[in-house]
């Protein structure tokens, strides 16, 4: 199975000197995690994530995009060997990547994500898809409470590399907080803006979290997760117990590690 076979070839892309406020709008109106810039031609220059454009807060601001992309830490090729490509993604903690045409031509070709993968490898790894969560979620849980506030939280979730964070409350598990919660709302939080920030009284988690969260059982399957963040576009999923206490939580690279050990 080669990166061709599975990747997105329609996945929208921007130039540099478009302004960064579009890049945000497309990824909050399109639903999107990341948009490669191109050049005139075409060619690859960089990437532009959900977290780059968060620390936008203007509808006006005069940022380009050239201002916030970034240099992809892989970029795979079409003919690539897409486990390959799966494995040097997780290595690098990395969930989607830009493809090019060859390491000759750095014309843009689509992007490559775990849910690409996830689908193409959950008929082909059937033994590995049943196993249960128990087994692949990870247990160093970090949460936050529904009165916290939205700009603290999401510094730390800046600081940690989260692009979620489960909600909890006495205990159990009441929602999710993530990015596209965040992007969605407008509560938007530079890193480099000052404590007190421009909100007089900044967001509470629970004006902005996802609630009720979906969650799945230790006893369920990786199969079940990957079928889950696939039909909802979810890139994690809290695992609780039968009293409602958050035991784990499992994302994209727990599942598609998984089927390819």
């Amino acid at each position: 199975m080669r990166v061709q076979d599975v990747m997105d070839r329609n996945h929208p892309f921007l130039y540099p000197d478009e302004q960064a406020t579009k890049a945000r709008a497309v990824l909050r109106d399109r639903g999107l995690r990341v948009l490669p810039v191109v050049d005139e031609r075409k060619r690859l220059l960089g990437m532009i994530s959900r977290g780059d454009v968060m620390a936008i807060t203007s509808s006006v601001s005069l940022i380009r995009v050239k201002g916030i992309a970034s240099t992809p830490k892989f970029v795979a090729t079409t003919d690539m060997n897409a486990t390959q490509a799966a494995k040097e993604m997780i290595r690098l903690d990395e969930w989607y990547i830009p493809v090019v045409k060859s390491f000759h031509d750095p014309t843009y070709a689509g992007v490559l994500g775990l849910e690409h993968l996830m689908q193409a490898l959950l008929e082909k790894s059937k033994a590995r898809a049943s196993t249960p969560l128990s087994s692949v979620m990870s247990k160093k849980l970090v949460v936050c409470s529904p009165e916290d506030e939205a700009d603290n939280v999401w510094r730390m979730m800046q600081k940690r590399s989260f692009a979620a964070c489960p909600v909890v409350l006495k205990g159990k598990l009441v929602g999710i907080i993530t990015q596209k919660n965040l992007l969605d709302s407008g509560a938007l939080f530079p890193a480099f803006e000052a404590e007190k920030g421009r909100f007089k009284s900044p967001p509470k988690i629970q004006s902005v979290m996802k609630t009720p969260v979906v969650s799945l059982k230790p006893s369920n399957t990786v199969k079940d997760a990957a079928e889950l963040m696939l039909k909802r576009n979810i890139g994690r999923v809290p695992v609780a117990d039968e009293r409602g206490r958050l035991v784990g939580i499992v994302d994209r690279q727990d599942v598609v590690k998984t089927l390819i050990k």
